[in-house]
């Protein structure tokens, strides 16, 4: 006997149109960026404007997925495809890592091959850039922050510290021809980047992983299921993330008496819902004679045992 709470939507909340806006801006800027990072002889400039290309095909990556997060449950995918947005959020990021590699050895070598860069022009696209880079980080900070919405916007949050770089670095090459500071700034701004790229991936292969969610204490869970006055102990307690934005439960719910379980039942996915943002819930009863030689442990947390009162201590 099983009782379910369905919530077998798509997963994301998120609308491709922000992506679908950002495409055509960095697509048309990257153009112009890497024709004048070439005039000029600027590697901050032209390594923002691959960083641009790059993010064309990531936003044209992270609309697909919020299209397919939006898709009904299916016979062959009955949770939806949410998780289109996580694949999404972790190819951006290795994306990323790619790109942070090839711009560090760029600038390594123009260290060590110093070239002639004309401060003027990356002075003027570097601060064009960082407008456009304002404008499309706005649109996408209104949607949903989803680990899609966040991928494609650390796309775009480095593509903003490379416009603040190339600024900087045409500031300094007017005022003092120190030329060097445009590889320097490409270096400090690559591993800005590689942390939040990072930090993202692993994000994401939590969820892949099935891990429990980051702001979801699995003892917090069973202990507040066992506070039930209906319910006996919990064991069995497995929580995980379907998305960034759905998370999934399954437990045995052992119970005083098996008739209190439809009361009992209500009582449980209603607090999960509201106190943990648990929308789906499957959840197995028990009479208390057959769990009784359950074990006391993290996954068969009664209410008073010495476990459960060591856990809230």
């Amino acid at each position: 006997m099983h009782g379910h709470h369905h919530d077998h939507q798509g997963g994301g909340r998120t609308g491709a149109a922000p992506f679908i806006i950002g495409i055509v801006i960095t697509l048309t800027f990257a153009v112009v960026e890497f024709t004048f990072g070439w005039i000029a002889g600027s590697l901050a400039l032209m390594g923002d404007a691959a960083h641009m290309a790059s993010d064309s095909l990531a936003l044209a990556l992270a609309a697909s997925a919020a299209w397919l997060a939006q898709r009904p449950a299916s016979q062959r995918h009955t949770f939806g495809l949410g998780r289109a947005e996580v694949l999404a959020a972790m190819i951006n990021a290795t994306v990323m890592l790619v790109i942070v590699g090839a711009l560090s050895l760029a600038a390594v070598q123009r260290l060590l091959e110093p070239r002639p860069v004309e401060g003027n022009i990356v002075f003027i696209v570097g601060s064009i850039g960082l407008l456009l880079n304002l404008a499309l980080a706005v649109v996408l900070l209104r949607g949903e922050r989803t680990l899609n919405n966040k991928g494609a916007l650390l796309h775009v949050l480095g593509d903003l510290m490379g416009s603040l770089a190339a600024i900087t670095a045409g500031v300094v090459i007017i005022l003092t021809g120190f030329t060097p500071i445009d590889p320097i700034l490409t270096l400090f701004i690559c591993s800005l980047i590689l942390v939040a790229a990072l930090r993202l991936l692993r994000e994401a292969a939590h969820i892949v992983m099935e891990g429990v969610p980051h702001h979801i204490r699995l003892d917090e869970v069973g202990l507040a299921m066992a506070d039930d006055a209906g319910v006996h102990s919990v064991h069995d307690l497995h929580i995980w993330a379907l998305s960034s934005e759905q998370t999934a439960l399954s437990a045995h719910v052992v119970l005083h008496d098996i008739k209190d379980w439809p009361a009992v039942h209500w009582r449980l996915e209603a607090m999960l819902a509201e106190r943990f943002k648990i929308g789906h819930a499957t959840l197995q009863p028990e009479p208390a004679v057959l769990g009784s030689a359950k074990p006391d442990e993290l996954q068969g947390l009664r209410k008073g045992s010495k476990r459960a009162e060591g856990d809230e201590s």
